[in-house]
């Protein structure tokens, strides 16, 4: 990344910009792959996933409708039983998605106040999810929640398994305020993770002795799934052990390399596309890295690297950045004019700053997928375009006659300031 942000981070530090990106900064956080967006599944979905493995889940059932819920919590035949919301995002408990039924009455009345509903969440944003679909789920007896967690590590390349007996917390406040909490295992790839490193877990978060064995089983279970399903994430928040000596996992959540997914068709057909942002399913039609988020100013870019810088420049000059988007090193014309289109069909945004720096990418490429994307749909807002590298001068001159009202830049701060103006 240093690399490509050149000069400019010799005035600001790294990470200093607060750009809303809490979905792009996952570009180095392993829970996006290099290329592609990783693929989330519902709660329900990975418990499905996680009980292959012998991992214990709640028995549950899946429900579209209030009626369903019933038929669902009569099935259980519990006496209690828990209606909780189904979307892409955590903290459903804290927005009153997760309801406790202790009659079939309010079953249906939970479920008739969930479906339909808008849920805001801390990860959903303000314009929050709709809840489509509900977990009707049998009560558990809880004497004590904790965290267990898989993922990759990028600064070290391995996977990491940690644990932390604060459980049902959002795990980044016990990271921000009582880090020693958090205990971790790196996973040796060679021989893949250890009894004992399981066990160790276990006595570090304080499960009771007489449950260790069952914990470390539970542990070593979810990271053979991590692997075979080839995830970027396997959250388990809580674990829970019950007052009958179980060893359960009371939420889970599975996230999936999207570069895998060619060998895991049973994990393709659990896509929600209602859960994914329009602009970003037709991206992944053209292999395309694209994320929407909240600003004006619409981003192509060339790298991820130097999409993070460009975004991280826009907001410095004052502008608020509308997506991620990394078209890549050999995109093609087709590509090029697919994104361009991507990015106009934003509502919200008010001009488009292109930024291209020609390695294997080369400029006259991009200069026709921009002019053949904006003649098809009708450019009608500021364009910006900072051309720089491999047929620089082809590609500049493509755009001086193609007609367009393009605004050439010589920099990306160049750029980034003129897109601001503009819009």
């Amino acid at each position: 990344m240093h690399a490509l942000t050149g000069s400019f981070y010799k005035i600001l530090p790294m990470r200093s910009i607060s750009i809303s990106l809490a979905r792009v900064s996952i570009y180095f956080t392993g829970k996006r792959s290099d290329r592609g967006i990783t693929m989330n599944i519902h709660e329900y979905q990975g418990k499905q996933v996680l009980k292959q493995y012998g991992v214990a889940v709640p028995n549950g059932k899946v429900a579209f409708t209030a009626d369903e819920a019933v038929a669902a919590a009569q099935e259980l035949g519990t006496p209690v039983v828990v209606v909780k919301a189904q979307i892409h995002a955590g903290g459903r408990g804290k927005a009153g998605g997760v309801k406790i039924a202790k009659s079939l009455d309010e079953v249906r009345e939970y479920a008739q106040e969930l479906i339909g509903k808008v849920l805001v969440t801390h990860q959903t944003g303000p314009e929050g999810k709709e809840v489509k679909r509900l977990l009707i789920e049998q009560g558990c007896d809880i004497k004590k929640e904790y965290y267990v967690g898989v993922v990759v590590d990028r600064s070290t390349g391995r996977v990491v398994m940690m644990a932390s007996e604060e459980g049902g917390m959002e795990i980044e406040e016990v990271a921000a305020h009582s880090p020693e909490k958090i205990i971790k295992e790196i996973v040796d790839p060679a021989i893949g993770l250890q009894t004992f490193q399981a066990r160790r877990l276990a006595y570090a978060i304080h499960i009771p002795a007489e449950l260790v064995n069952k914990a470390a089983q539970f542990m070593l279970s979810l990271y053979q799934a991590f692997v075979d399903k080839d995830c970027s994430i396997a959250e388990i928040n809580p674990l829970v052990v019950t007052g009958d000596g179980q060893v359960m996992a009371l939420d889970a959540k599975l996230n999936f390399d999207s570069n895998a997914l060619f060998r895991h068709k049973d994990i393709l057909e659990l896509r929600d596309l209602d859960e994914e942002d329009e602009k970003e399913i037709e991206a992944s039609k053209y292999d395309l890295s694209y994320i929407a988020l909240d600003g004006n100013i619409g981003c192509m870019v060339n790298g991820a690297g130097l999409a993070m810088a460009t975004m991280d420049i826009i907001k410095y000059y004052g502008g608020e950045p509308a997506n991620f988007l990394d078209v890549g090193g050999g995109a093609t014309t087709e590509k090029v004019t697919e994104a361009f289109k991507i990015i106009l069909s934003d509502k919200n945004v008010k001009g488009i700053f292109v930024n291209i720096f020609g390695g294997i990418m080369q400029c006259d490429v991009i200069a026709n997928g921009v002019v053949e994307a904006a003649k098809q749909i009708g450019l009608d807002r500021p364009l910006v375009v900072r051309l720089e590298g491999t047929n620089v001068e082809l590609g500049k001159r493509i755009l001086e006659e193609s007609g367009l009202n393009i605004v050439s830049a010589d920099s990306m701060a160049d750029g980034a300031q003129k897109i601001v103006a503009l819009v």
